[in-house]
């Protein structure tokens, strides 16, 4: 089994991604609501990805995302950026910072199952 970490303020949100990768198999859902949670969480959980809102109080998602690239134990584990930031430059800055994918608010659910899927390279 393998932990998928959501990461964001809005309990609404942390509720629709894990009702959109449920269905997936051979993971366990582990949830944050801001970002130093995250970081606290990262060696409890030991997740394969991490779904990651930018912002957030107390840590800027793109701290977490410094700080997870910034660390050994934690360098390869894939990040996907979930925003609802469209614009090109927040874009560039988190790509630039080492996330896997950026995905906006709204998302679609089936495209987040794929981002996961093909991340973690699930059947």
């Amino acid at each position: 089994m393998r932990t998928i970490l959501i990461v964001d303020d809005s309990p609404t949100i942390r509720r629709m991604v894990a009702a959109s990768l449920q269905s997936l198999d051979g993971i366990i859902l582990a949830e944050a609501s801001n970002g130093l949670e995250a970081i606290e969480m990262l060696a409890r959980e030991q997740p394969a990805l991490v779904v990651l809102d930018l912002n957030m109080p107390d840590m800027h998602g793109l701290e977490v995302l410094r700080f997870i690239r910034a660390h050994n134990q934690y360098r390869g584990i894939p990040v996907i950026v979930l925003t609802t930031k469209y614009d090109v430059d927040t874009r560039k800055d988190a790509l630039d910072n080492g996330a896997s994918q950026y995905m906006t608010k709204p998302f679609d659910p089936a495209a987040l199952r794929q981002n996961v899927s093909t991340l973690l390279k699930l059947k």
